[in-house]
């Protein structure tokens, strides 16, 4: 049985998205798959992992495309969603292109330096040679294949720019850098948004122009080049050196990008929050409190700030106990909903008062697709409260 997704829905989708990155939706955006869809064909014997580096290098690129496809077959599109497929190899898989060593662990992937490597001598050469990109652009090439321009084809998680310093200066080293060697950083930095941009763009020419626009390890669309950047390493430095070395890459990166995300991972960056809200290009924050810190619920202060400031939001539905209903917590917190994206998985119990939430956001999804309802040329929309129990 075919995906449960057809081209038509595409121009309702481009729309929708267009409108909530110019701020013109009066509506979240709100992606939504739901699980246990008869796919009309066997299993195939391939298992399916969140990782793409888990499969040895030995499974046909093609292999691993059918057992993407069997996976979307096996779903439905609720709301604003669209089939979506990005080869996961990890947070920061370039520093694997510029040659650390990929090692899979039990749940995530490892970039290792084999040798130490001082900062001086770092060079960040575009190599196509290089097994893991190979791999990467066979994998591409087999789903652009197979899925015949149907699905969106996400970009792989490449990494921040000082992230990848940190691959191949891990520890305290690239710390001690940044106080004993400032000038070499920065060059380094420059080299690594060079290499960066290489392997964004050679990428992006697999993925386009068969396939309706842009995605990144987020399934959020976008007509125009999206990317979600982030800096983990931020987490590690104050304010002051995030301006010195950090920010200055960004705001390039962001002018350079048609839509910027920015990734805000642990409360330790939340000191960074204003100095990125700054950066005029940079369209929407992705605020993730990190392990063992309060749901995305609990933060409205900093959901105010980033609205305050003119921002979009996104965020997952695992970010929070209570789920999809988070969005509407958010929408009582903020007095709306709109400039939110919210992505997902349901259970198939949880259907009906999914689409119920649906409606009242203006989604009328009880048919195959998404429409838009209107009324008198404005968007519909109302806000249920939430209750305390979710």
């Amino acid at each position: 049985m075919p995906i449960a997704f057809d081209t038509t829905r595409w121009q309702q989708i481009r729309e929708n998205h267009r409108m909530w990155w110019a701020g013109e939706l009066e509506r979240p955006l709100v992606h939504l798959t739901l699980k246990g869809r008869e796919p009309g064909r066997p299993e195939p014997a391939l298992p399916s992992y969140e990782f793409a580096s888990f499969y040895d290098l030995s499974v046909p690129a093609e292999a691993i495309a059918d057992r993407w496809l069997y996976d979307l077959e096996c779903r439905e599109f609720l709301g604003d969603a669209f089939p979506f497929v990005c080869p996961n190899f990890g947070p920061g898989v370039i520093a694997a292109f510029l040659g650390l060593e990929l090692q899979n662990g039990s749940d995530t992937v490892w970039f290792h330096q084999p040798h130490d490597t001082p900062l001086a001598d770092l060079q960040f050469a575009f190599d196509p040679a290089n097994v893991w990109f190979r791999r990467i652009c066979d994998l591409y090439r087999a789903a652009a294949e197979r899925f015949g321009g149907l699905v969106q084809l996400g970009m792989t998680d490449l990494g921040g720019n000082l992230d990848i310093l940190a691959s191949f200066r891990p520890g305290e080293k690239l710390l001690l850098d940044l106080l004993d060697a400032p000038e070499a950083v920065d060059a380094v930095c420059w080299k690594a948004h060079d290499a960066w941009w290489r392997y964004f763009d050679e990428l992006n020419r697999l993925i386009q122009p068969a396939h309706p626009g842009y995605t990144a390890w987020t399934p959020l669309y976008s007509e125009s080049p999206y990317y979600i950047l982030q800096c983990d390493f931020g987490f590690m430095i104050g304010n002051e050196m995030f301006e010195r070395f950090a920010r200055p890459e960004l705001e390039v990166t962001c002018r350079k990008l048609g839509n910027a995300f920015y990734h805000l991972d642990g409360v330790g960056q939340l000191n960074h929050l204003d100095s990125l809200l700054a950066i005029p290009e940079l369209k929407g924050i992705q605020w993730v409190p990190g392990a063992g810190k309060p749901g995305v619920t609990q933060w409205p202060e900093v959901y105010r700030r980033i609205r305050e400031a003119g921002k979009l939001i996104q965020f997952f539905t695992s970010q929070d106990s209570c789920g999809w209903r988070t969005l509407e917590i958010l929408a009582e917190q903020l007095g709306s909903a709109r400039g939110i994206m919210m992505f997902g998985e349901i259970p198939l119990e949880e259907e009906p008062q999914v689409r119920e939430m649906l409606a009242r956001h203006g989604m009328d999804d009880r048919s195959e697709h998404c429409v838009l309802r209107q009324s008198h040329g404005r968007l519909v929309q109302e806000t249920l409260r939430a209750t305390d129990d979710c």
